[in-house]
């Protein structure tokens, strides 16, 4: 069991035709999640920046704003932000545009970006052009893991969020070729399930050490 958990992945706010709860912190307390890093619903879906403006009136400690930023649109203000999302099919931008790497190289802050929303392609260009910048793919899915441990071997600057690696020793795998070191807990909830992840994490066969640092450290060091 790990000591301490950070959800690398959550969402708040309404999502259309779905009955998810206003507030997370009844489940992550239910769940043994401690703090999670949260991006706002309409920030993905609608108005990033009224989503963006929702999360930094949360004041939780335990909520950590991870605001989306749509390159040339999205304001400048990012005080107090340790990690932004991008969403470059939702937004339609280029990921790897010009205009993109020099607005993402002049905030400089680690970028949370879905694997559905972009390629292994465009991450490694990504990675190669911004290399002092990590990368957190969420969502890789068990079934394009060789896809992303090439991506990950190519560019160490990426590290992979474990929620959905739900296949047998899939985690494992991962950790054996690239280390806890670059493998973070995550879950998508509540619009993915959180009890699954949370359960892997319990479950996986690793020394305890690797077991906290996924839970946890990986992502305290990106923060």
């Amino acid at each position: 069991m790990p000591k301490y958990v950070i959800d690398a992945h959550r969402l708040i706010g309404p999502v259309p035709f779905d009955d998810l709860p206003a507030d997370p912190r009844g489940e992550m307390d239910r769940l043994g999640i401690e703090r999670a890093c949260v991006t706002h619903t309409l920030s993905l879906y609608s108005d990033p920046q009224a989503g963006n403006e929702a999360l930094a009136a949360l004041g939780d400690s335990r909520l950590v704003p991870v605001p989306v930023v749509v390159p040339g649109e999205t304001r400048d203000e990012l005080d107090g932000v340790r990690m932004i999302r991008l969403c470059p099919e939702l937004h339609r931008f280029d990921l790897t545009g010009p205009s993109a790497l020099r607005r993402l190289a002049a905030i400089g802050l680690p970028m949370a970006i879905d694997l559905d929303e972009t390629s292994p392609a465009q991450l490694r260009h990504l990675a190669d052009r911004l290399p002092g910048q990590a990368i957190l793919v969420l969502n890789p899915g068990y079934r394009r893991l060789r896809a992303l441990a090439e991506l990950m071997t190519e560019a160490p600057n990426v590290r992979a969020e474990i929620g959905t690696v739900n296949t047998q020793g899939g985690v494992e795998w991962l950790a054996a070729r690239f280390g806890a070191g670059r493998l973070v807990f995550g879950t998508g909830a509540p619009v993915a399930d959180d009890c699954g992840p949370r359960f892997l994490l319990d479950h996986l066969d690793l020394p305890p050490d690797d077991v906290d640092r996924i839970a946890a450290g990986t992502l305290e060091e990106l923060l």
